[in-house]
């Protein structure tokens, strides 16, 4: 079933006052049980250039990482421009892929839902019966700036 808007922005508000202590846990030097599947990113606005701190959970796939960007945080991201990271307590800088393509997405969503079901109720793309995405509800989140970021580390995490 699919969230409706007044869900929607309630789960933003909560996720907005949780990310306050969790970027201060996130940002700390050392490896602990919670940045096992979250990181904090650091960016600047494309606009403002004013810096942000988000954290985000993330997979391990291969040499990559794997985001699902639902919030308008991705609008900052850009290919070209490296960002830093925390990672399990270590600075590392990576390049942020934004991965839009329906069928991409759909198989990066099974990556992600596969190390770490969890995540899948932070998504909001309902499933139909055989267990693939709802493609309609899909292409609306695309429409509306869902992605996964593909996360290329370009100087690895210490």
């Amino acid at each position: 079933m699919a969230m409706n808007e007044a869900a929607m922005r309630r789960r933003a508000r909560i996720m907005r006052a949780v990310n306050v202590p969790m970027r201060a846990v996130l940002s700390l030097p050392f490896a602990t049980p919670i940045n096992t599947s979250l990181m904090l990113i650091f960016y600047a606005g494309r606009k403002s250039g004013k810096p942000y701190r988000q954290p985000v959970s993330y997979v391990r796939d291969g040499d990559v990482l794997l985001t699902p960007g639902g919030g308008r945080w991705t609008l900052n991201l850009a290919s070209e421009r490296p960002v830093q990271i925390r990672l399990r307590g270590h600075l590392a800088t990576a390049r942020p892929e934004l991965v839009t393509d329906p069928a991409e997405v759909e198989r990066l969503l099974g990556v992600i839902s596969e190390k770490n079901p969890r995540a899948t109720s932070f998504i909001p793309i309902p499933r139909r019966p055989d267990g693939r995405l709802d493609p309609d509800a899909l292409g609306a989140a695309l429409r509306h700036g869902f992605c996964i970021v593909r996360w290329h580390l370009t100087q690895q995490a210490g």
